[in-house]
């Protein structure tokens, strides 16, 4: 890690599994990463806002989303850190990675109600995948993370 960031914080965030009627797990992929990686959706928290709030928002801002039922809130947080070409340039070099408090969630809504063509949006497409195959999309800096959430979904939903 540089140096110069080595002391940031991290940035408080939540992330949303949403999973479908057949268990597929809602994932996009980034604007500003085109390349074949895929997350599922993920934010920041906003000043005051508890980490359930936040993660309806961040799922209407990003999706379109709001037909949800809450299955579960994790325990605990997973944290990552950003790799040293990205330090300094996401979140305006404030943070050096994320602790993120996420939730599962089942979408009860049709297809066509997803809409990533948002007010600011974030993803250039979407689809559901196998959850199975979460591993295998996502960016290498947040696999671990991908990795420590498909056990706990295979858990529950198995």
């Amino acid at each position: 890690m540089k140096d110069k960031y080595k002391n940031l914080p991290l940035r408080s965030g939540v992330g949303i599994v949403v999973l479908n009627q057949n268990n597929k797990i809602f994932v996009a992929k980034r604007i500003d990463n085109p390349r074949n990686f895929w997350q599922m959706p993920q934010g920041g928290i906003d000043a005051g806002e508890d980490f359930l709030s936040a993660a309806y928002r961040e799922l209407e801002e990003e999706t379109s989303i709001t037909k949800v039922d809450l299955i579960k809130e994790f325990d605990g947080f997973i944290t990552y850190e950003l790799p040293d070409h990205l330090l300094g340039i996401i979140w305006r070099g404030k943070y050096k990675g994320q602790k993120q408090k996420w939730f599962l969630m089942r979408y009860n809504g049709n297809d066509n109600e997803i809409n990533i063509q948002t007010k600011k949006p974030e993803f250039l497409e979407w689809k559901w995948i196998d959850v199975e195959a979460l591993t295998d999309v996502v960016v290498d800096f947040k696999l671990h993370v991908y990795k420590e959430l498909q056990k706990k979904i295979i858990k529950i939903i198995n």
